[in-house]
């Protein structure tokens, strides 16, 4: 199955279905400088999210004030329990979930939206325990079955 590595807090708020769009400057099978494309995908697709090493330090306010007022009580307490406490260290460099790519989008109503770009998601799903694993740019095919073996 292919992996799409996020940043958190991102990753976390797909997995955990609060965010619905992932923003993105390339469309699903963009083409590269030599002309051929990157990637092929049909739609929809089942993907892992992979949560990046690396945690966004430049959210805009705005992001932030949409993150407080889209997120429950207990989802608050526990997404900033993380960010303040851990720096999400539990969920970074790993495979923390999957979720459903629907479609490509360049407009969306959805708030979150903000790219050029917007990969639609549905059905998320975050993993009780994390998996580490290394990333790559793009996306990029995940074998847990061999993950397993090593």
């Amino acid at each position: 199955m292919k992996a799409l590595s996020i940043k958190q807090p991102w990753a976390w708020l797909i997995c955990s279905g609060y965010k619905d769009i992932e923003n993105r400057d390339w469309f699903i099978g963009r083409r590269v400088a030599s002309g051929a494309v990157n990637f092929t995908m049909s739609l929809p697709q089942r993907i892992y999210v992979h949560a990046g090493k690396q945690v966004d330090e430049d959210i805009p306010i705005d992001m932030i004030d949409l993150i407080d007022s889209r997120l429950s009580l207990e989802a608050k307490r526990i997404f900033w329990e993380m960010a303040d406490d851990t720096g999400f260290q539990p969920f970074l460099g790993a495979i923390i979930g999957e979720v459903d790519i629907t479609g490509c989008v360049t407009e969306s109503e959805s708030p979150w939206f903000v790219g050029k770009y917007g990969f639609t998601l549905a059905n998320p799903v975050l993993y009780e325990k994390t998996i580490p694993y290394r990333g790559q740019l793009g996306f990029f095919e995940v074998n847990l079955a061999e993950k397993a073996k090593q």
